[in-house]
């Protein structure tokens, strides 16, 4: 894997406090799938799901265009100006300021925006890979907004997209775009070895069994980061395999706070350790590496013809 040149220090990676933001990430959470349920439904099916996540952006987060009849249009969240902004590509604009209000009343108002608009979508409101959910009409319970965490988390996810980037680079076998899944509401990457996998056993809350196995029919390593809840009670990074090989549990990976999770079958490695590191770049691209590496190896995968240095060294 080439160096970038392009690192960064501890104080370009924002504190992401989870205790006082846990009401804000829930209603981004929600607000995220309304969104994200809008695309699913108009956009054509793409492997892996790939079709459905989220862009990051130098404002925010958005959708690429979404088709509708002969037209297009797109949804950005604005986490600079904290608004959200719906544009046809016929000209058609909307916006709606970012603040503290209902998951209910933001999917009410996005729907008769968008007929407002000439582009009418119906979607299925029950959120998706969340147990005991409201459906998201009903949603009353999750409205908190906190714009100074909205930014941050919209900050953190920039640096770490650039970082994946940077890991992404030394793969040339298959493997993912840089995507914010909004089911799950995590940033993902995931490589994969070129081999057929078991069938997924599903049972994923409210995210149909086909839909998993879909996901999941060739061999995985998949990192990424999700701002905490399942579970874990702060911001981290992941790391796993599908299918987990034999021993890969039992690997000693890098960096020091890094650790198997028995009850996720996931590696974990804090966010908060690789935000306060000397070199957060180094620490987290470590993770990443030596992760995969537990992967792969215990996986048996074909390394040298799924690997790659670029620029090439010359010979």
């Amino acid at each position: 894997m080439s160096k970038s040149k392009n690192r960064s220090g501890s104080q370009d990676w924002p504190e992401l406090p989870y205790a006082e933001s846990v009401n804000t990430i829930a209603t981004l959470h929600m607000w995220m799938q309304v969104i994200g349920k809008i695309r699913l439904v108009q956009t054509p099916w793409i492997n892996h799901s790939w079709h459905v996540p989220f862009n990051i952006t130098a404002r925010g987060i958005d959708t690429p265009l979404i088709p509708h009849s002969g037209r297009s249009f797109s949804i950005s969240f604005d986490f600079y100006h904290h608004l959200l902004k719906l544009l046809s590509t016929d000209g058609g604009e909307w916006v709606l300021p970012l603040k503290s209000r209902t998951v209910s009343d933001f999917y009410w108002e996005v729907m008769a925006a968008l007929k407002q608009l000439g582009i009418p979508v119906e979607i299925n409101t029950m959120p998706s890979e969340v147990a005991d959910a409201l459906p998201f009409e009903r949603d009353q319970d999750n409205y908190e907004y906190d714009p100074e965490y909205a930014a941050q988390l919209w900050q953190a996810l920039v640096q770490i997209q650039r970082v994946f980037t940077e890991f992404r680079g030394g793969f040339v076998g298959k493997c993912s775009p840089i995507q914010l899944f909004w089911g799950s509401f995590d940033l993902a990457l995931t490589r994969f070895s070129g081999r057929e996998a078991p069938p997924h056993p599903g049972g994923i809350p409210h995210f149909p069994d086909w839909v998993a196995r879909e996901a999941y029919s060739h061999e995985v390593s998949s990192a990424g980061f999700w701002p905490g809840g399942g579970g874990v009670d702060g911001a981290c990074f992941y790391s796993y395999a599908y299918p987990e090989p034999q021993g890969f549990a039992a690997v000693k990976v890098v960096p020091a706070p890094a650790y198997y999770s028995e009850d996720l079958g996931e590696f974990l490695l804090p966010y908060e350790a690789v935000r306060s590191a000397g070199s957060p770049d180094e620490m987290l691209l470590s993770f990443l590496q030596s992760t995969y590496e537990a992967a792969a190896d215990k996986g048996m995968w074909d390394r040298p013809a799924l690997e790659a240095r670029f620029p090439p060294q010359a010979r």
